[in-house]
């Protein structure tokens, strides 16, 4: 919570990430991992970027709304805050997953870190 709450805004986009890791637990989703400016050291964050293992997961028991990739992803940022997407689905011209797309520095394209989030031990 200190490093990534440190402020109003982070809390508030921790309390819809809380939100959205706990549907996906729910659905079995193991997995999750975050990426943007929200794991950096920005200090006002617009929102939080994440995708999810999507293997194992229940669709029944998944939100709707984890699956809706509308303009700018806004029924997911009005939701939880931030943009969710499946780990496997394509994100961008290149063929790559969001898992790979993720780990590569835009400027660089270089190969970089994200942060993982075991669901396994979330309550």
């Amino acid at each position: 919570m200190d490093r990534y709450g440190c402020n109003v805004r982070r809390r508030m986009l921790l309390v819809g990430l809380w939100a959205a890791l706990q549907n996906l637990k729910a659905a079995g989703c193991r997995t999750v991992w975050l990426n943007g400016s929200f794991v950096t050291v920005k200090e006002e964050p617009n929102d939080f970027d994440a995708c999810w293992d999507e293997s194992g997961v229940d669709p029944e028991l998944l939100d709707p709304v984890l699956l809706t990739f509308d303009e700018g992803r806004a029924t997911q940022k009005a939701k939880y805050m931030g943009e969710m997407f499946p780990s496997a689905t394509i994100a961008n011209l290149g063929g790559w997953s969001f898992l790979d797309f993720f780990q590569t520095d835009r400027e660089t394209g270089r190969r970089k870190g994200i942060v993982a989030i075991d669901l396994g031990g979330l309550e």
